[in-house]
């Protein structure tokens, strides 16, 4: 049962969008663009994670950071006196559409001072029915203006999952609202059996019936971009967050989009871009002068969000997704990962998805940004053992009794970083014509004897080899020795990350070779 929201001075209860434009239109932060949406520009650029504690009274029981129900309690109360003197914002609705088994009703009560919050969540939510019940609502009570005194950066996140209730002290970025939900409901997903993923959704028309690819990466490493990006005219379901369930079927979770907008061109993300730049739409930490927008000016932050609703661009109907056909696992790296590489088997498909290699981007905060990480299943909000993830994968690949793909696709360069000459960035329209291929099942493969999976031999609408077998970029200009280094180097590394993941199938670790 969800629990009682605090007393407030007033509440004002699911305001409409329009209702909201004018809350936010009084707020100091907040300027009315070229477009006619408002950018709110906002103290805090990035999501929390070093004030962010799961509440329990059994540390050894998660991988996270942890506070005792006792400390909670005291914070708690303390931000239910603080509300007991704002005004306050209620915001109802649901994560995942109307005939999903994984739908949970779930709301944010947070400041009026901050109402963009609210009208950005309300964009993500479905909407509220008359089968919404707040004793089964996932619940987020959030204070931007109230100090966690004595916590990283006087800011604090709790996450009570057993009274599904997370509550925020003294953060104004959205991020918080949006994953606040996400975050209890994917350890409830878990719970049901099921495997939620930090994953984007599409359906791709083909010759051969339509295709739905899940797209697993990073914040910021092209998991929104390669969701949006179109093949045959396909259509975008999620950006962000599904479920996997037993059998291959697939739900999604958000109405809306939460998008970077750092260096948005219309060229290459003209859906993104168009929805960005409608009234309709938020943004957050866009640089704005006198009203013009400019998102390729990072001197803020290269953070910058936008909401919009999926009923602003063409969508696919999320009630009729059906089952998954494939898998994308996004990888920001700057060496000797292909443009794509296919799993051979559901272990090494697990492996290379506990792996989670990218480059960190500004999403996760200074840091992560620029630095190599490795996040299994590049989901930072699972609250459980990582190794949960990799195990549970491999139980819904098996349940499988059709051809599920699972691919590992780079979104960054072969060869060294922009700084290395001869280095080869893969693009956009690289990453396309890779995403149309295995959807239309037109790309030849070859082992790799290095690492046991498949690369391409050919990609239609790639004509450069070394993009795609970057061992061919390393002979080509005399860096063979590099190569075999950064091969060894590199299984090395990725042997030791895995051996700290007790509990994770043995058959998942040799998979790596």
């Amino acid at each position: 049962m969800s629990i009682q929201l605090p007393q407030a001075k007033s509440v004002l209860r699911n305001p409409s969008q329009e209702e909201l434009r004018e809350l936010v239109a009084k707020m100091p932060n907040a300027e009315l663009t070229e477009y006619g949406n408002y950018n709110v520009t906002v103290r805090v650029t990035s999501r929390s994670a070093g004030s962010t504690f799961l509440v329990t009274d059994d540390p050894d029981s998660t991988q996270v950071q942890t506070m005792s129900t006792a400390d909670y309690a005291k914070e708690a109360a303390r931000q239910d006196a603080y509300i007991a003197e704002q005004d306050m914002v209620l915001v109802e609705g649901y994560i995942g559409p109307e005939n999903s088994p994984m739908r949970r009703a779930a709301r944010v009560y947070i400041e009026a001072s901050n109402s963009n919050i609210p009208a950005m969540q309300q964009q993500l939510y479905f909407d509220k029915d008359a089968e919404w019940n707040e004793d089964d609502a996932l619940t987020i009570i959030y204070t931007p203006n109230c100090p966690a005194d004595g916590f990283p950066g006087d800011k604090l996140v709790t996450i009570d999952l057993p009274n599904e209730v997370t509550r925020v002290f003294n953060i104004d970025y959205f991020g918080e609202s949006k994953m606040g939900g996400l975050r209890m409901w994917m350890d409830w997903v878990y719970e049901q059996g099921a495997l939620a993923m930090h994953s984007g959704a599409k359906v791709i028309p083909t010759d051969d019936g339509d295709k739905v690819a899940l797209i697993v990466g990073l914040s910021g490493t092209g998991k929104t971009t390669t969701t949006f990006q179109q093949q045959n005219n396909s259509l975008p379901v999620q950006d962000d967050i599904v479920a996997l369930v037993e059998g291959g079927d697939v739900y999604s979770t958000e109405d809306g989009c939460f998008a970077k907008t750092i260096g948005l061109d219309p060229a290459y993300e003209p859906t993104i871009h168009g929805a960005l730049t409608k009234q309709e739409s938020w943004l957050e930490n866009v640089a704005v002068t006198d009203g013009k927008v400019d998102f390729f000016d990072d001197s803020y932050t290269a953070n910058g969000r936008g909401t919009f609703p999926l009923k602003d661009i063409p969508h696919f109907d999320p009630r009729k997704l059906g089952k998954a056909n494939f898998l994308l696992i996004l990888n920001r790296n700057e060496s000797i990962i292909p443009g794509v590489a296919r799993m051979t088997s559901p272990e090494q498909a697990a492996a290379y998805f506990m792996l989670g290699e990218t480059k960190g981007t500004s999403a996760g905060g200074a840091a992560e940004a620029g630095k190599f990480l490795r996040v299994p299943g590049t989901n930072p909000f699972f609250m459980r053992f990582d190794y949960m993830q990799g195990n549970r994968l491999v139980e819904m690949i098996e349940s499988m009794d059709y051809d599920f793909g699972v691919y590992l696709m780079s979104t960054g360069r072969v060869g060294g970083g922009d700084d290395v000459e001869g280095s080869k960035k893969i693009k956009i329209p690289h990453s396309s014509a890779i995403v149309k291929g295995i959807a239309e099942g037109t790309i030849e493969w070859e082992v790799d004897p290095e690492f046991g999976y498949e690369i391409a031999t050919s990609v239609p609408g790639i004509d450069d080899i070394e993009i795609l077998q970057p061992r061919k970029l390393y002979e080509a200009q005399g860096r063979s020795e590099e190569y075999a280094e950064l091969v060894a180097r590199v299984k090395a590394e990725r042997d030791e990350f895995m051996a700290k993941h007790e509990g994770l199938r043995p058959e998942i670790v040799k998979a790596l070779g």
